[in-house]
């Protein structure tokens, strides 16, 4: 511990490496955990409508079964499964079939890896580098999720909310009261919105994920956080809805996700919006 406190650098780089797996494990709850959602709302159903339980199929979940090729069900080797050395190695191709594998893929590992070094070079061995990695981590599932998908699983954001309590309850980057006001106002402030569009237009404007991803921020980093969040994540939704819409002919019917944009306006909070409220306070 000490070698690693007086090394920021050394502690820096083995954060990077670990975080590298932690990346690759987050594209398998990206994929797999709206699978495992869809089928456990169509047994839901299925009992609802008094039909008979489907015959057990084999396992599907975090853990089971091994990775394989979409294509030809090649099983993906420990070799081929290194973060960002196997897709290198492999030219971006199976190497059973050679159909392309995604490049999102370690773009997610080099993400998660960039963000939870740049987390332990800022608080260094503290628990604040130990919260800051369990929310970016989180964070960049959800954002995936949600552009995939447009859907903010409650098994993410719902425990987030309550770790984020739980870890300011020694005031790790707000105070608890600070924390508190922060889970229910970044609840309230979408709900609300939610609402006047609703009443407005008829339609729904947002899903309740984005509710419930505000409140888990507002907990995490405290109320004051909140309009840092919500300025970043809405100037750059806006603009790269509008960017949508011009440049690719972006359907307006078919919704945007929110939650990458709040997920990376909760990042850069993390990290900067201490300072920013500071610097722009600081002008009055």
């Amino acid at each position: 511990m000490d070698l690693l406190s007086g090394g920021p650098v050394l502690f820096a780089g083995l954060v990077f490496l670990f975080s590298l797996l932690v990346g690759s494990f987050l594209n398998v709850v990206i994929h797999r955990l709206p699978k495992m959602m869809e089928s456990e709302w169509h047994a839901q159903c299925a009992e609802l409508r008094g039909e008979a339980p489907a015959a057990a199929s084999a396992p599907y979940n975090l853990a089971v079964p091994r990775s394989a090729c979409p294509h030809c069900s090649h099983r993906i080797t420990a070799l081929e499964n290194i973060p960002l050395l196997s897709w290198l190695w492999l030219r971006g191709r199976c190497s059973s079939c050679a159909a392309p594998i995604s490049a999102r893929y370690p773009l997610v590992e080099l993400l998660t890896a960039l963000l939870s070094a740049a987390a332990a070079w800022k608080w260094g061995v503290s628990l604040q580098t130990g919260g800051a990695l369990l929310l970016i981590w989180t964070l960049v599932a959800l954002a995936f999720i949600d552009l995939d998908t447009t859907l903010l699983p409650d098994s993410l954001t719902q425990p987030l909310l309550w770790l984020g309590l739980l870890l300011n309850l020694s005031g790790t980057f707000a105070s608890l009261p600070d924390a508190l006001i922060g889970a229910m106002a970044g609840y309230l402030v979408l709900w609300s919105v939610y609402w006047l569009f609703k009443l407005a237009t008829g339609k729904d404007g947002m899903g309740y994920g984005d509710f419930k991803l505000l409140a888990a921020l507002g907990a995490w980093l405290g109320w004051q956080m909140l309009p840092v969040t919500l300025l970043l994540s809405s100037v750059v939704g806006a603009a790269i809805g509008i960017a949508m819409i011009v440049l690719v002919k972006h359907d307006r019917r078919v919704p945007i996700p929110f939650g990458p944009y709040l997920a990376g306006g909760g990042v850069v909070a993390l990290f900067f919006g201490a300072d920013m409220t500071q610097a722009y306070l600081g002008q009055f």
